[in-house]
């Protein structure tokens, strides 16, 4: 195993042998094995979004065996999906890619100001699927937060408990933030801290802008002089939100963007000291061909070779 892999396992001496050893399969899987740095494919939003909004812009989407392939292809570090999705090709690409299980997902059928998901799955599936670690999203600043928070404890001790890591999708929304406030920099890293406090081995949040949302908050970005002007600038923070570094912080991809667009922010999170992206929409909304070509460039960016 690889100094660097050696290094991050150590920040989480708390951790069982289970734990560290799931987290050591994905950082020394695929591409950017053993370099610290991760590329993931999450496919969650056919129950987020819905299934023409997700994969109408490339129908071999709507089959679930195509994610797997994608990502195995493209050589990413994990796969991400919830129950279903897993369910439908586990079996047939057993032991080809880490896989996590995504226990609650969320719709939008309903318009609500303050979100909260269902739990759709739990760790006794994630066992029984083969995969390294469990997924959950908290929504900090929904007035539903406090129940959220109680179920990821409670997953959190029993994923741990069975040797499975825990990846946290920590989203700011709610009827508390303004809309452009749940990407503020001071709104992202207080997301990223919420949930390395709540125990997550991996936390997954958005590319924050320079916008401070909180009132409070903004006295003491303008007192410490704390650098926010470029997006590697606040990626710097988030990850140092996160206990000093010694949590893994990935980005998410979000919507589709521009190729330069979002190579430009790779770029970002990489100077940043940022652990990689997780890319959904981005990836396989697009052809096969030009998906592997994509996150290839991306990989690419993180390990190195691409300037």
């Amino acid at each position: 195993m690889k100094d660097r892999i050696r290094e991050i396992l150590s920040w989480y001496s708390s951790e069982n042998p289970g734990v560290r050893t799931n987290l050591a399969r994905m950082l020394n899987h695929g591409r950017l094995g053993g370099t610290g740095k991760m590329v993931i494919l999450p496919v969650d939003q056919g129950f987020e979004h819905g299934p023409a909004r997700s994969f109408a812009p490339n129908p071999a989407g709507y089959d679930p065996r195509y994610h797997f392939q994608l990502a195995i292809e493209a050589g990413c570090n994990a796969y991400a999906a919830p129950l279903g999705f897993l369910e439908a090709g586990a079996a047939e690409f057993a032991g080809d890619i880490p896989l996590i299980l995504k226990c609650n997902n969320h719709d939008v059928l309903n318009d609500e100001r303050d979100p909260i998901s269902a739990v759709t799955s739990g760790v006794e599936d994630a066992l029984r699927l083969g995969c390294v670690a469990v997924g959950f999203t908290i929504y900090p600043g929904s007035s539903e937060r406090n129940q959220m928070y109680e179920q990821l404890r409670e997953l959190t001790l029993e994923a741990k408990s069975a040797g499975l890591a825990t990846v946290v999708w920590s989203y700011p929304r709610g009827s508390s933030l303004s809309k452009d406030g749940e990407t503020a920099i001071d709104v992202v890293t207080y997301a990223a801290q919420i949930a390395a406090q709540l125990g997550a081995d991996i936390i997954k949040v958005k590319l924050p802008s320079a916008k401070v949302e909180l009132a409070e908050a903004q006295k003491v970005y303008q007192k410490y002089e704390i650098p926010t002007s470029t997006l590697a600038e606040r990626v710097k923070h988030v990850v140092q939100s996160s206990f000093d570094g010694r949590r893994i912080v990935i980005f998410s991809g979000g919507a589709s963007a521009p190729d330069d667009q979002f190579f430009n922010e790779a770029r970002a999170i990489r100077d940043g000291g940022g652990f990689g992206s997780i890319i959904g929409r981005n990836s396989f909304q697009r052809s096969h061909e030009d998906a592997i070509k994509f996150l290839g460039h991306v990989m690419g960016i993180y390990e190195g070779s691409v300037q």
